[in-house]
């Protein structure tokens, strides 16, 4: 079986599947991302460039969808090259967010597409307008509505959707609800462990360790759309209240999503100004490598999640995993994995006051947070690498035949 992998960050999300198909051994495995895409090592990756951006001629609602046309003009034309060296794949995998799938089927019309549904945009009940900081104009209403005419055409592409949560499914058009199934891609549990033992030492000697009261906050970047405004402006009443906690922020200066501010060269520097801190209690640790973010994961006392309602974080499962007690966002699909009082706690995103109140509790109530703790640990099990390969594997099969 031949199966191709198209993502412009590939791997991406299909990292796991990818690597576990590379292992079958009747299975060649191929991927295509951008020029900037890291692969993955034992794959082929074969990387494109389109050949020049929108132009500044477009109308602003299109601009995304010219982009798209772009990315999968440039794929087509790299399909059309492998087709006349011979190469057919049985089925193609791939997210399709950037436009890279969009003339598959020209080049191959039997072959099976399974496409990574992950968001249809909403112009309420999702993140657009959310946050009354940052309300939703009428120009932007038009754009979003807009983007949404490359996702229909995707979800007309593909033979089989897949999205992680139930919330990503429903924000689809129900007449494509029996063409999505939810299947989370899955984080590695078995790395993502309690350490009794963990420990972390700072460059100037200080050491935290488990069972210290160490509250921690990840994100890929620090931005309105993970709730760093919300959390920062908690900080002042938490470090006030407990003179002892100290507390780890992970994450970059970049914006994965919306906009940067327009007073400041990033949301960490905008959120100091307005809320000083002491960096002496407050670290900032920038973007981490793996071994550090588990450790830092496992000296947690608290680990706060907060997200508009979007795309859950891979860093709340992986958070639950390693046995921490989540004081989270009560925001879909964040609802779908925490369970409020049971394996962490839920607050309303902009109550910062019952933010704090949460952590507080927690902090000093370490009984009744053990037990949250090993719930959560539980409850990660079921979103294992282990579990969404096979779902993956499972749609395979059914469109292709045994692998």
């Amino acid at each position: 079986m031949k199966v191709l992998f198209i993502h412009q960050n590939s791997p991406g999300q299909l990292r796991h599947l990818a690597a576990h198909l590379a292992q079958q051994p009747d299975v060649e495995v191929l991927a295509i991302g951008r020029e900037t895409a890291p692969g993955m090592e034992g794959i082929r990756l074969l990387r494109y460039r389109p050949h020049r951006t929108p132009s500044k001629e477009t109308h602003p609602y299109v601009h995304t969808f010219e982009n798209a046309v772009l990315h999968g003009q440039q794929v087509l034309r790299m399909l059309l090259d492998l087709k006349g060296q011979g190469y057919r794949p049985d089925i193609v995998v791939a997210h399709p967010g950037w436009g890279e799938t969009l003339y598959v089927k020209l080049a191959f019309p039997d072959t099976k597409i399974i496409h990574y549904t992950e968001y249809y945009y909403h112009l309420e009940g999702a993140d657009a307008g959310f946050d009354p900081e940052f309300p939703l104009t009428i120009e932007s209403a038009a754009f979003i509505s807009s983007r949404n005419a490359l996702h229909l055409f995707n979800i007309e592409q593909c033979d089989v959707g897949i999205t992680p949560t139930h919330w990503q499914k429903g924000l689809y058009p129900a007449a494509y609800h029996d063409k999505i199934h939810v299947i989370h891609e899955g984080v590695n549990v078995s790395r993502l462990v309690p350490d009794p033992e963990a420990f972390l030492k700072f460059s100037n000697g200080k050491q935290l360790r488990v069972g210290d009261p160490v509250v921690t906050y990840v994100a890929r970047n620090l931005e309105p759309y993970r709730g760093f405004h919300c959390f920062m402006r908690a900080l002042p009443e938490l470090l006030k209240a407990r003179p002892d906690c100290q507390v780890i922020v992970v994450g970059g200066d970049d914006v994965s999503y919306g906009d940067r501010p327009d007073d400041a060269p990033n949301w960490r520097e905008k959120m100091l100004r307005e809320c000083p801190v002491d960096l002496e209690r407050v670290h900032f640790l920038g973007k981490v490598n793996y071994d550090l973010y588990r450790c830092i994961l496992q000296v947690s006392a608290v680990h706060v999640y907060l997200t508009y309602p979007f795309v859950l974080s891979w860093s709340v499962l992986e958070a639950m995993a390693c046995g921490c007690l989540l004081v989270a966002s009560d925001t879909a699909p964040v609802r779908e994995v925490i369970r409020h009082g049971e394996n962490g706690w839920l607050v309303n995103f902009f109550d910062g006051k019952a933010l704090v109140e949460y952590v507080l509790y927690a902090l000093s109530n370490p009984p009744e947070a053990a037990v949250l703790r090993a719930n959560a640990q539980q409850s990660a099990q079921a979103y294992s690498v282990e579990k969404g390969i096979a779902g993956y594997m499972g749609w395979i099969e059914k469109l292709c035949g045994p692998v």
